[in-house]
């Protein structure tokens, strides 16, 4: 009986925790302001982005995406604002111009450099040690092959 009311209880509760939750309504500015504001990096922080970040800095860079949003500016034009003001490192996702082309394709190119050098040093390690030629066996003498013959006869079922 009890175990009973326990589960009922278990049951209206977990029935009833989703008419506490609020709802949020967000606007077209609030969206393009956290869409904008997940491409740009923390100064504080550096491992976040504005938007995940608790910073004093990053709420103000967030309110200043805000403003900016609702005075009509795009995209663009808001990172054009931070990048002016923090250069490159302020983008989550560095552009692949001049120097940054060495972030981007440096990974890649080591890779490949890599490959070929661990091709080249197998195939000299291969050539430099060829495989041992197999002994060649001696032969077997009388005394040797007599014996031989009365152990297999011994073992040789009748």
């Amino acid at each position: 009986m009890l175990t009973r009311v326990l589960h009922t209880l278990v049951i209206l509760l977990a029935m009833t925790t989703g008419t506490w939750a609020a709802v949020v309504e967000e606007t077209d500015i609030d969206v393009r302001t956290r869409e904008i504001a997940k491409t740009l990096r923390c100064t504080v922080c550096q491992t976040e982005s504005v938007w995940e970040s608790a910073a004093p800095l990053a709420q103000q860079m967030r309110e200043a995406i805000r403003e900016r949003v609702a005075q009509g500016q795009s995209a663009e034009e808001i990172r054009a604002y931070f990048h002016s003001r923090y250069g490159d490192y302020i983008l989550m996702q560095p552009t692949a111009q001049g120097l940054n082309w060495l972030i981007w394709a440096g990974p890649f190119a080591l890779l490949v450099l890599g490959g070929i050098f661990l091709y080249r040093a197998l195939n000299r390690w291969v050539a430099q040690s060829p495989a041992p030629a197999p002994e060649p066996l001696s032969p077997v003498d009388d005394r040797s092959r007599d014996r031989l013959d009365r152990e297999l006869h011994r073992t040789a079922p009748p």
